[in-house]
């Protein structure tokens, strides 16, 4: 429950409940109260980062072969912030954390969550983002604001077996869940008017939302919920066992960042229909 508590203090709100954002439509999760103190890097000199080029919009290869996206820009944000020379390089998926063992990288930025198996192998900075639930339902619904009360005896679309039909089933459980193999047909079925609403992953409806296949459809309805029980404590940056000059300095960056706005005109730059 750790980020679900952390962004609960942020934004006042219940842990059960939606997650708010900032009036700039992004998300905090760090104190604006608190002012870090620069660490020691010590001789550092170079950050070598390492993501995966496959999961847009965090990291993505450009038609020219570079890497980008929210993950590589935050990177060198946070390379220019501590004033090292940064290099980030592609790797496999399996092969990032075994890069952190060999010595060949230094950090990894590659939507790793910050899950027990994960944590049994590196040290993570604390969340940088978070990947929350939200409801969608059709552009010209008259439900209103999707609760519990609302949505009793409704039709919601869900994928079949996920963290978000648990969610539905605690916490909605008067709701006439309605499940579907994957996410592209629960979204079609919202978006044929099949259901009522839809509950999934609130980082891929935004980009569907945006998008050219939804065609106007659909918009989200009531925040983004964001209980680490069902949804993970997020996405941290990794470094190796026991770094902790390092994650100390990539946890200062990252508070820097946002307090001086870079981490939201990043964000808004990636999520033009905020998740949050």
């Amino acid at each position: 429950m750790r980020v679900a508590l952390a962004l609960a203090v942020a934004f006042g709100l219940a842990l059960a409940g939606p997650a708010g954002a900032l009036e700039s439509g992004a998300p905090s999760f760090w104190d604006p109260a608190h002012r870090p103190e620069k660490p020691d890097l010590g001789g550092l000199r170079q950050l070598r980062f390492v993501t995966e080029d496959d999961y847009p919009p965090f990291n993505f290869a450009l038609a020219d072969g570079q890497l980008a996206g929210f993950n590589v820009d935050l990177a060198r944000a946070i390379c220019e912030e501590l004033e090292l020379t940064c290099t980030i390089q592609r790797r496999r998926w399996d092969l990032l954390i075994p890069a952190l063992g060999d010595n060949s990288a230094d950090a990894i930025i590659a939507a790793l969550a910050m899950n027990d198996e994960n944590r049994a192998r590196v040290d993570f900075t604390g969340p940088y983002f978070i990947m929350p639930g939200r409801f969608a339902t059709r552009a010209n619904s008259v439900l209103g604001p999707a609760t519990p009360e609302v949505l009793d005896y409704q039709l919601v679309a869900v994928v079949a077996g996920s963290s978000h039909e648990a969610y539905l089933k605690t916490f909605f459980p008067k709701a006439r869940i309605t499940p579907f193999e994957n996410a592209a047909l629960a979204r079609l079925a919202l978006k044929d008017g099949r259901v009522n609403a839809l509950f999934g992953d609130a980082v891929s409806l935004s980009f569907w939302l945006n998008g050219a296949e939804a065609e106007g459809c659909c918009a989200f309805s009531n925040d983004a919920y964001v209980d680490a029980k069902f949804f993970g404590d997020g996405l941290g940056i990794a470094v190796k066992k026991g770094a902790t000059p390092l994650r100390r300095a990539l946890d200062y960056a990252l508070a820097r960042l946002a307090q001086r706005g870079v981490y939201a005109e990043l964000f808004l730059k990636y999520f033009p229909i905020t998740p949050f």
